[in-house]
């Protein structure tokens, strides 16, 4: 079983930053890609960034020279700094990873979400 805990969600102010983490733990033999998604109410989770094994990066547009996501390979961990925040920015901020355990299986998890809101 492999469990992602998210932690630095908090509330910030519009132009301010945070700094999100991210943790795999669990049976974990070594894990791909890791990524970012967030949530409004009422509208679908949306990615907002992700990051290979390679330390490719991808990014929506809307976040594009504003948030920078980075991994840490041998401590399971992924970040996401998150800089000239806005009041869009206001979600519920899910990681998602993907990779083998212990066993050999593949899995894709989800961690329980942080709260990330932006006052303007």
């Amino acid at each position: 079983q492999v469990r992602l805990v998210e932690s630095g969600g908090n509330l910030a102010q519009a132009g301010g930053s945070l700094r999100l983490s991210c943790v795999a733990s669990g049976r974990v033999s070594s894990v791909r890609t890791m990524g970012w998604f967030r949530q409004t109410p009422g509208k679908q989770r949306e990615m907002v960034a992700t990051i290979t094994t390679d330390r490719a990066t991808n990014y929506a547009d809307s976040v594009k020279g504003r948030f920078t996501i980075s991994r840490d390979t041998a401590k399971n961990t992924t970040y996401l700094q998150m800089n000239s925040l806005k009041a869009e920015d206001t979600a519920v901020y899910y990681c998602n990873a993907d990779g083998l355990t212990r066993h050999g299986h593949t899995f894709a998890s989800w961690g329980q979400g942080t709260q990330v809101t932006v006052s303007s």
